[in-house]
């Protein structure tokens, strides 16, 4: 029944957290499409036919006049030729046949010569020549040629035969591979025909070869219609569409309205008032689009947190000053002045960075960029200023990139200064780009807007974090760094009268430091939780063992339980302190959680000799435990460096095996169950501890010595 309800609350905590993503959202959303709305709202005009225009008329939207572009289509279209095939089977088969006759005929007048050597009686009339000849020759050839020009042929020399099938096949070969319709077979035969009587072949062989061309030369070229087609659809592809440009003047003031100019117009909505939805339509799709990207990274950053609603909030404002920012400065701008590149746009990114983290920062830049390409977009509906883009996208990734090293507010002022270098250089990229011609003097005046805008956001930035620091309580780097400092009340108070412990912190502070870092948590989140996490010794510090300096263990002539309720109440009083001195919560809570509900076995067991129906949960730490990785690694290194501090020889076996027993001790008992960590962080955990640890106490260990010979 309990677990019945915690899951209804949890459920419903769900539901709120949802909301509470939402809510910011769907402002957002409002908030930029009120801002932006004159950027995309185009003015509609009352106007006739073959009137003047009264002023100067741009197109608002970039558009295809899709009329245009079907005349130029069609016109494209209309002049292409028709494909056709040549069938290089048919080439092939024309040029055998008539090698085919020329082989049958050369061959028959060498056995012949040969025969008239070896016997003079035997001779062959025409006739039989012929006869003999038609049978090697294929049906193809017998049907069409007739005997008087196989006749004919058989009457020359091998000799000129040869030479006049050389010039026969070349003419050939050429007409046909160049293809042959039915509409140019005439113009195909007459073209081999000159090729013969052009050549220096005997007449009385040309009449022959005349009457071969008739057969040899066919029609082998035919209508492909895939190839035409093809041919077609690739002429309408190439054809660019007619484009009419946003900002491009349609008509000048004083020009008549003819009815190409009217349909113009018509066709870019500036005569029709339910045209003007579409870029609203387009606006929304855009913000939205924005929204949902900026309500994702909410939703990541709240559950990588464990929903710090603060830091929502801190993304809601910091969208809300960036883009007010934005519309104020674009209010005062236009093609003249390029006021843009003032704007403090890096203002935001810092804030993120540092207040959140560099990821959240470089996806909130890009959409910064596209929201200021549309508020600097000189209010005309869809057109993107590209140029003021780049220039945002660059001066903030530039400002993500040159906050390095965060020790103080001074490296926000570094940063500046790298933002501003970097601002100059793209102004001026983008002035020598240009057609126009600059003076001396505008390039020094349009180079003081790069620096003009990284001073803004650099101040904006330092005014800005504490209130984001304090109201919404947010821990920053920076504000870690200041509490890391010695000279806090806290940390004084510890030193003073609690060394050993101030000392043991420290310690703590290295080992965990190092060990986050090693798994990608907040190593200086640690670091300075270490610092804290045992202040509360500080109300009895000389019942804590690192405190008695030549004096007794108090411990030994009290109750075990009163022991126990001492030690125990160190956690929970240096909550109350740090609570009194308004630390961040992340440092209370690891000051809360970093022994869990651990067990006092010393005390537990010494009481349980005197008492064995002792109960253990007066020897535990009644918690919470650890919710964090950075908590639940402290957990760890205060009790490994505790332990290894007391080894008299800390030989690296030692450590290691203390620190193994340690970390498999706090998994059994459950001490980690409730953080974040996986079984591959722990080894890795674990090793990293062990090499902090050798460094740390390597003066001390012993290695054997070698023995003297």
């Amino acid at each position: 029944m309990i677990d019945r309800f915690k899951k209804i609350i949890e459920s419903k905590k769900d539901k709120h957290r949802w909301i509470f993503i939402l809510l910011p959202v769907s402002i957002l959303a409002v908030f930029f499409f009120l801002i932006t709305l004159n950027n995309v709202h185009t003015e509609t005009y009352d106007i006739e036919r073959f009137t003047n225009a009264n002023t100067t008329i741009r197109s608002p939207i970039t558009i295809e006049n899709e009329k245009e572009t079907d005349r130029k289509t069609r016109e494209t279209v209309q002049s292409v030729q028709d494909r056709y095939d040549i069938s290089n089977e048919i080439t092939s088969e024309q040029i055998s046949f008539i090698e085919e006759i020329f082989d049958a005929i050369i061959k028959m007048e060498e056995q012949s010569l040969s025969s008239d050597e070896s016997d003079v009686d035997v001779q062959l009339t025409d006739q039989e020549k012929v006869m003999n000849l038609r049978k090697v020759l294929s049906d193809e050839i017998n049907h069409s040629i007739d005997d008087r020009t196989l006749l004919a042929l058989l009457n020359f020399s091998p000799e000129d035969l040869e030479e006049a099938r050389d010039i026969f096949i070349t003419s050939l070969e050429e007409t046909l591979s160049n293809g042959v319709r039915t509409e140019n077979l005439q113009t195909a035969e007459t073209n081999v025909r000159q090729t013969i009587d052009y050549s220096h072949l005997d007449e009385s062989l040309k009449e022959p070869l005349h009457e071969l061309v008739g057969f040899a030369v066919t029609e082998n070229s035919f209508f492909d219609y895939e190839k035409t087609s093809e041919a077609r659809k690739e002429a309408a592809a190439s054809v660019d569409p007619a484009i009419i440009r946003a900002g491009e003047v349609i008509v000048r003031e004083g020009q008549p309205i003819t009815n190409e100019v009217y349909e113009e117009l018509e066709l870019v909505g500036l005569l029709d008032e339910e045209r003007n939805i579409f870029p609203l339509l387009g606006l929304a799709l855009l913000i939205v689009l924005i929204c949902t990207l900026i309500g994702f990274e909410m939703y990541r950053t709240a559950i990588e947190n464990e929903w710090n609603y603060g830091k929502i909030i801190a993304i809601f404002l910091i969208s809300i000053i960036v883009v007010s920012l934005m519309k104020i400065v674009s209010l005062y701008t236009n093609q003249s002045n390029q006021l843009f590149f003032v704007t403090p746009i890096a203002t935001g990114v810092l804030l993120v960075k540092i207040l959140i983290n560099e990821k959240l920062a470089i996806v909130l830049a890009a959409l910064y960029s596209i929201l200021g390409s549309v508020i600097f977009n000189g209010q005309i509906a869809g057109e993107l200023n590209v140029e003021a883009g780049i220039y945002f996208l660059v001066s903030q990734l530039t400002a993500i990139i040159f906050l390095m090293n965060m020790k103080d507010r001074l490296a926000i002022l570094k940063g500046g200064a790298g933002i501003a270098i970097v601002n100059i250089v793209t102004v001026l990229l983008f002035l020598f780009l240009s057609f126009e011609k600059y003076s001396w003097v505008d390039l020094f005046i349009y180079s003081s807007f790069g620096p003009a805008s990284a001073f803004l956001a650099t101040v904006l930035t330092i005014g800005l974090l504490p209130f984001f620091e304090t109201v919404l309580g947010i821990l920053s780097d920076v504000k870690l760094l200041q509490l890391s400092n010695p000279n806090q009340p806290l940390m004084k108070k510890l030193l003073t009268e609690a060394p050993g412990t101030y000392h043991h912190s420290v310690m703590v502070a290295n080992i965990s430091e190092t060990a986050c870092e090693a798994i990608g948590a907040n190593g200086l989140l640690a670091r300075v939780g270490s610092y804290y996490h045992d202040i509360g010794k500080a109300v009895r510090p000389h019942y804590f063992i690192e405190n008695q300096i030549s004096m007794r263990n108090p411990h030994d002539f009290i109750d075990p339980l009163d022991s126990a309720k001492i030690i125990i109440s160190h956690p929970y009083d240096g909550a109350d302190m740090l609570k009194n001195q308004k630390l961040p919560k992340e440092i209370i809570d690891i000051a809360k959680q970093h022994h869990g509900t651990s067990l006092l076995t010393f005390f537990y067991y010494k009481e349980k000799e005197k008492d064995e129906k002792v109960k253990e949960s007066d020897f535990r730490y009644p918690g919470p435990k650890p919710q964090t990785k950075e908590a639940a690694i402290i957990c760890i290194c205060d009790s490994v460096e505790a332990a290894v501090r007391s080894l008299k020889e800390p030989t690296e076996e030692k450590i290691e095996a203390i620190v193994t027993s340690i970390i498999k001790d706090k998994v059994a008992d459950g001490q980690l169950d409730e953080s974040p960590l996986t079984l591959k962080e722990l080894n890795i955990i674990q090793s990293t501890i062990c090499e902090s640890l050798k460094g740390i106490f390597h003066s001390r260990i012993q290695y054997p010595m070698k023995e003297a010979n």
